[in-house]
């Protein structure tokens, strides 16, 4: 709870269907296993499809991992107005639709309204961005965005805490997206330097 108003601390979380729901989850169970952040997520029909064929997992197993789930069409939700106070959003995959939507304002669906809320508010916007190689539609999206405040995080593995599992990896990449956020989690490494030679 927010010690100043008593209402809760509240994250919305956007899934896209660029490939990459693993992220989702692990955010979701990181959220959920270390913090007291309310979680609001929003799926797109596509990272259903893609949570069945990477994961094998299904849209109850999901929804199961988050404090509120907003259907993606319902734009009168809570988090499609800036007078509901969260600290920010996560869009996690982030398609290069969804991307292109943000960037130009088409607020078209509940996470792009939302994302659209959180830059008007000028709260924090993390898109994780999940594309390879990208052309330059892609690299001026992510332009217009990082002009509107929000944080280009493509997931790019960190090799210098000496992960041994694709899950430390992933863990890692949602542990820095979290501290982008202002959630710091007690057992996220912290680069401690190295002597140079």
């Amino acid at each position: 709870m927010n010690p100043c108003n008593g209402r809760p601390r509240r994250l919305i979380i956007g899934m896209t269907g660029a490939t990459g729901a693993l992220y989702t989850v692990r955010l979701l169970q990181l959220l959920r296993q270390h913090t007291n952040i309310q979680s609001h997520l929003v799926v797109s029909p596509a990272a259903l499809l893609n949570l069945d064929v990477e994961l094998g997992l299904s849209k109850a197993e999901l929804h199961q991992l988050a404090d509120v789930v907003h259907p993606i069409k319902d734009v009168g939700a809570s988090i499609a107005s800036g007078s509901f106070h969260t600290e920010g959003m996560v869009i996690v995959p982030c398609s290069m639709r969804s991307l292109a939507a943000v960037a130009h304002g088409f607020a078209d669906n509940l996470i792009t309204r939302a994302a659209d809320v959180v830059l008007k508010e000028r709260r924090r916007l993390v898109l994780v961005v999940r594309e390879t190689p990208f052309n330059a539609a892609h690299l001026r999206n992510m332009a217009a965005v990082t002009d509107m405040g929000g944080i280009i995080f493509p997931p790019l593995p960190a090799f210098y805490f000496k992960p041994t599992s694709i899950e430390q990896l992933v863990d890692h990449s949602m542990q820095r997206v979290l501290a982008l956020l202002g959630i710091e989690l007690p057992d996220a490494p912290e680069w401690q330097g190295v002597r140079t030679p």
